[in-house]
This record gives structure tokens, sequence and C-alpha cells, in this order.
């Protein structure tokens, strides 16, 4: 059996793979939290519970509607993006000029509702999710074992991340976001109607959240605490990419959920710590982040 510094190449790329897509869940929800900081100036802590909520969505237009994957990949964020956007327009617009701490304690009141909620309902023990026919299976590529859904996963996480950060940095719309979080009024001499750009660009945060929730349903249970177990260490991506940086966010998912995977093989004691080490020795090098800029 061909080994790589004395560990079996199979079990090697297994754990990179699994770190892959790890990453690819980490890119995608620190996006969508860099995205709404960077453009509406608010922490989203409820972002773990939305992104669960994506995933709850998708199991119950199966169970109850009998609905293919396909189509919950589409209608789960859409239905989610939508709540979302009655949040930002009933809750979160009244925090904008107020300190981060009062749409962190929000956002953080909103997480442990729809969490709460989703435990009463359903319970803690995980649902099953079944991948879908047309992804079944995998390829064996001789040094490992590639299942097609796995690589599905992180192939959509990465186009998605692509457009996203080129719709944000490359187009006039994004030109237009950009503008209004610096002088919003100046914005809407041009005709521009702000608050119903930011309830969209919200909204289109919490959709990458959901989506991120349905890609992940047939690879974890469906279980109302999917979301908590994550938004830690999602938090800490964002800190370490540098907070509201779009780049900062794609970037630095991918590369920890290398870094954990590789930790898994070599020092497996220090797989759950070791973002959060690398947190620390990133903001005491670089305070702003790897792509942040002092403010």
């Amino acid at each position: 059996m061909m080994t790589i510094f004395g560990i079996p190449a199979q079990a090697l790329f297994g754990q990179l793979l699994l770190g892959l897509i790890n990453g690819a869940f980490y890119a995608m929800l620190s996006l969508g939290l860099a995205l709404i900081f960077g453009l509406l100036n608010i922490i989203n802590f409820s972002h773990g519970a939305l992104y669960m909520m994506g995933a709850f969505v998708a199991w119950l237009l199966l169970t109850v509607l009998g609905a293919g994957y396909w189509t919950a990949l589409v209608v789960a964020p859409l239905l989610v993006a939508v709540f979302g956007m009655i949040i930002e327009r009933t809750m979160l617009c009244r925090l904008y000029k107020l300190d981060h701490l009062y749409g962190l304690l929000l956002t953080f009141g909103l997480a442990l509702v729809i969490e709460g909620v989703f435990r009463q309902l359903y319970g803690i023990s995980g649902m099953p999710y079944a991948v879908p026919k047309e992804l079944a299976g995998g390829w064996n590529l001789g040094f490992m074992y590639l299942p097609i859904y796995r690589a599905w996963v992180v192939m959509a996480s990465m186009v998605l991340c692509l457009g996203s950060w080129l719709l944000i940095e490359k187009t006039k719309l994004g030109a237009y976001l950009r503008a209004a979080t610096e002088n919003a009024t100046l914005v809407q001499a041009f005709g521009i109607n702000v608050p119903v750009m930011i309830t969209l660009t919200y909204g289109f945060g919490v959709a990458l959240a959901a989506i991120a929730g349905v890609l992940a349903a047939p690879i974890y249970s469906v279980n109302p605490l999917m979301g908590s177990n994550l938004i830690i260490v999602v938090f800490a991506v964002v800190v370490i990419g540098g907070m509201g940086s779009i780049l900062g966010a794609i970037v630095t998912g991918f590369l920890l959920g290398l870094v954990e995977g590789l930790t898994k093989v070599f020092y497996p004691e220090a797989a759950s710590t070791v973002i959060f080490v690398v947190m620390a020795i990133v903001l005491l090098i670089k305070p702003a982040g790897l792509f942040g800029k002092r403010s």
C-alpha cells in the first residue's frame, strides 16, 4: 500500500477530502457572514440557525410534499431568504446606526428562538436525507474513493463563492452596494432605493447559508443543533480572513478546512482546536485579519 510521510495514501487523501468538504461549508457560511457585516454592519449570529433552517426546509419539502433534491436546492434558499428579509425589515433595520453589540445580541436571541422551535417540534435526533440518485455512487481513483456527491458539494460551493465575489466586486450592482455602506444619502440621490437594496443583500447572505444547509443535508443528519455546532468555527474563519472581507472569507474557509483535515491525520487530538489556534496567532500578528484592512 502506498504511503506518504508514513500515512497510507487512502487515509491521507480521504481526510483531505473531508477537510475540503468542511472548508466548502466554512467558505459559504463565512461568505454570507462577511457580506452581511461588510455591507450592513451587522454581526449575524443567527447565521447558523438559518443554515439549519435551510436543511430542515429541504427535508420538509421531501417528506411532506415529495419534492426532490433539485427542487429543494432552489425553493428552500428562497423561502429562508424571504424569512430573513422579514427579520431585516422588522428588527435589524432599527440597529444599523447603533453599536455592533446590539445586532449581535438580537441575532443571538433569534438563533436561540429558531433552534428552540425546531428542537421542540423535531427533537435533537438527526433525520436522514438521501443523496439524489443522479449523484449517488463514486469514482475509484486508485489512491482513494471519491463519492460523486461530495465532489458536487465542493464544486458547487466554489462556483457559488466565486460568483458571489464577482457580483460584489466586479459589477455595477456591487459598486452600488459598497457605495451605499459608505454614503447612503448620496446613493439615494441617484435614484437608488437603498433600504430595498440592503434588504435584498441580507436576503442574499441568508440564502447562501440556506444553500449550504441543503447541500449539507445528505452528508450530515438534519437536526436542530447542526448550525450551533458550526457557527463558532465559522466566526473564527471570518475573523482570520478579516471581518467584512469577501475574498478573505472564501480563501480562508477552504484553507482552514484543509488544515483541519491534515491535523486529523498527523495530530488528531488538536483537530477540534487548530482553527482557534490559527485565529489567535493571526490576531497577534495582524489584528485586522489576513485580508482585512485597518479601519
